[in-house]
């Protein structure tokens, strides 16, 4: 009994050894996992790359504005950064229609980085429709997935 107890208590122990480790390589500690400023990294990891969208919709929804904000204080501290914004769609309707309503929604993320103050000269925007889904499925779910719009540092 004391022999199992022991394995136990030092098997925990090695596990929290290596989940220790994990955790100071992905938080910088020692050089490594480090995120450089200014990178795509750094603006996943500390603002937010993407903004969601009802169907059949362009329109900022206003629970996503503020990633938006943070996106244009990010690109102000960032002055040489320079982004895309690509617009992308969902599965239902046409080739044609998801490109167009990609572009209004790359289009309306752009207006309001600008909005916030970036200047428009260093965002560009590109449709990619339906034809880059994040979510793979046939449900909304995956369909909610896929109604986005992401911001590239380029």
């Amino acid at each position: 009994m004391k022999t199992r107890l022991f394995g136990a208590v030092a098997a925990l122990a090695l596990l929290a050894a290596c989940s220790n480790t994990d955790q100071n390589a992905a938080t910088g500690a020692g050089g490594a996992g480090t995120v450089r400023p200014g990178t795509q990294e750094d603006l996943v990891a500390n603002v937010g790359d993407r903004v969601f969208f009802d169907f059949d919709s362009s329109v900022i929804r206003a629970d996503q504005r503020p990633v938006l904000q943070r996106q244009a204080q990010w690109m102000g501290t960032h002055s040489s950064v320079r982004v895309q914004v690509e617009g992308h769609a969902d599965e239902r309707g046409t080739r044609e229609y998801n490109l167009a309503l990609g572009q209004r929604r790359a289009n309306a993320a752009r207006d309001a980085l600008v909005a916030g103050g970036v200047n428009g000269a260093r965002i560009t925007t590109i449709s990619y429709g339906k034809d880059r889904p994040a979510g793979l499925g046939s449900d909304e779910a995956s369909w909610a997935q896929n109604r986005r719009a992401v911001t590239v540092v380029q």
